[in-house]
């Protein structure tokens, strides 16, 4: 039985394990008791360390055949320390596949335009400077240590526990249809699925956009889950009213780039079949409060 680490014992982690458990031995590199429990109770071994601190990483050598790497970058700057760190842990003994866990904000805003993988990078934030660092920094290390490093670039990812409910039950406006963006989605038991196929099947160097088949501006997904939550749809302003202080810094962030992911190359080359191939059928018909 291969033997395949997961970097980032998260949410989609936590979803991937009981497939990944059926067909790997498993060990998940966790930074607290909590996260190891949590690991150990789906029958993963956990590996305690911290991807802040290179002097924990020593143990992660030679441990995985495999490597899913889910870990977020830091907080700030526009490099990714953490997948440093792990490179220079996991080059004493390369695994034989890593598959990396990006996001579509490396694109930037593309105003509105479909966008497929070849479309360079251009990333408008340092949120998004950071997972283009790590995948460039993780693609050249794949070259030069003959892993194949596999990126997944993931937009909004969704499920029942994960909607913004709090900011429909705040009344928190969004912008009118004519100033408002198109936003991407996958639903998170689709992308842990996605994380595991990619694992058997993602070819060197390849990168893939992990987006559901919606086509959706950001209000129009508010009001979807507003409808099916039995809350009001938010208030709808302008663009100038949004950038005058209506709406928080960090959401006017997202709301500032727009962009249509295409998603033929994962469907063709990984042969992934989503469960939810859009919000309409992953968004619950009645969500609880």
């Amino acid at each position: 039985m291969k033997k395949l680490l997961i970097v980032g014992c998260g949410d989609i982690a936590l979803r991937a394990l009981p497939q990944l458990m059926r067909v790997y031995q498993v060990f998940g590199l966790v930074r607290s008791a909590d996260q190891a429990d949590r690991i150990a109770a789906l029958g993963a071994k956990p590996l305690i360390g911290d991807l802040d601190n290179a002097a924990t990483l020593g143990p992660l050598a030679g441990v995985g055949d495999l490597v899913l790497h889910l870990a977020p970058p830091g907080e700030s700057g526009e490099i990714d320390q953490r997948s440093a760190n792990l490179i220079v842990a996991l080059s004493q003994n390369p695994p034989a596949r890593l598959v990396y866990i990006s996001t579509s904000g490396v694109y930037g805003d593309c105003g509105g335009a479909w966008v497929d993988e070849d479309r360079p990078v251009a990333p408008q934030t340092t949120r998004g400077a950071r997972r283009a660092d790590a995948e460039r920094i993780l693609i050249a290390w794949g070259r030069q240590s003959g892993a194949a490093v596999a990126v997944l670039r993931v937009p909004g990812i969704y499920a029942a526990e994960r909607l913004p409910l709090a900011q429909l039950k705040r009344g928190a406006p969004v912008l009118r249809d004519e100033d408002d963006v198109y936003t991407n989605h996958i639903h998170a038991d689709d992308l842990a699925a996605i994380c595991a196929i990619a694992l058997e099947r993602a070819a060197a160097g390849r990168v893939f956009n992990a987006s559901d088949d919606s086509e959706m501006k950001m209000g129009d997904y508010f009001d979807l889950v507003a409808d099916r939550a039995g809350l009001p749809r938010p208030p709808r302003i302008t663009r100038a009213a949004a950038e005058a202080g209506a709406i928080s810094a960090g959401l006017l962030s997202f709301m500032s780039e727009s962009r249509r992911l295409v998603n033929k190359r994962m469907k063709d080359e990984l042969g992934v079949q989503l469960r939810y191939p859009s919000v309409r059928e992953g968004v619950p018909r009645a969500v609880a409060l």
